[in-house]
């Protein structure tokens, strides 16, 4: 059996091309069931300043994008169409400094990558406020983690300086947008890439030869 090989990923569960990324990175997955990836996922907020009781969606776009909000969120929606995903976005734009913290726990547990499904589920096609303490538990439970012990979690300041220098270290790194996927510790690749690319990326891990430097 070959080594592992790491691919973290820096990801914001609000942010739609890391929906559409995860969801093309889950088929060449899926396709390729013997990969020698191990996933990690670390943080990296959108809106680092954002209030921590969100904010009206519809207010959050504009003040984002202008009059350019539907023009942006177009190829969004047909992209995900593509792959079968029927978007529901949320009324209110959420908050994600909880969400990460989730994410950080979900990591002590092995359990990150269901956690992140859970919240891109949520937040994208059911409506959900993952900024609440309640849905961020319920996520947490479905994925095998301990509820009572995440919901105790949440009502205290648990691992707030933690994600938010984990997240500085990222942006030191260069990560700057999302999602970004690195390779190995070495090799970075940006953006939501078909299943594809990540279909060679595997294969050519399969040889001995590796990813060439």
């Amino acid at each position: 059996m070959s080594d592992p090989v790491n691919l973290d990923i820096f990801a914001d569960p609000v942010c739609p091309w890391c929906l559409i990324g995860k969801a093309e990175l889950d088929r060449a997955l899926e396709s390729r069931p013997d990969h020698d990836f191990r996933l990690a996922w670390h943080p990296f907020r959108l809106n680092p300043q954002f209030p921590r009781e969100g904010m009206d969606r519809g207010d959050y776009l504009r003040a984002k994008f202008g009059d350019r909000a539907e023009e942006v969120m177009t190829p969004v929606a047909e992209r995900a169409a593509q792959l079968g995903l029927q978007l529901a976005p949320v009324a209110r734009q959420p908050d994600t400094t909880d969400a990460h913290r989730l994410m950080h726990w979900a990591g002590i547990e092995a359990a990150q990558t269901r956690v992140m499904s859970g919240l891109l589920r949520a937040h994208w096609q059911e409506s959900r406020d993952i900024g609440d303490a309640a849905t961020l538990t319920q996520i947490a439970d479905k994925a095998g983690m301990d509820a009572d012990m995440v919901a105790r979690l949440l009502a205290s300041d648990a691992d707030l300086d933690t994600v938010a220098s984990r997240e500085m270290h990222a942006r030191e790194r260069g990560v700057s947008a999302v999602p970004t996927f690195i390779i190995a510790d070495s090799h970075a690749v940006s953006g939501a890439q078909p299943a594809k690319l990540w279909q060679q990326v595997i294969d050519e891990l399969s040889q001995p030869a590796g990813i060439e430097n």
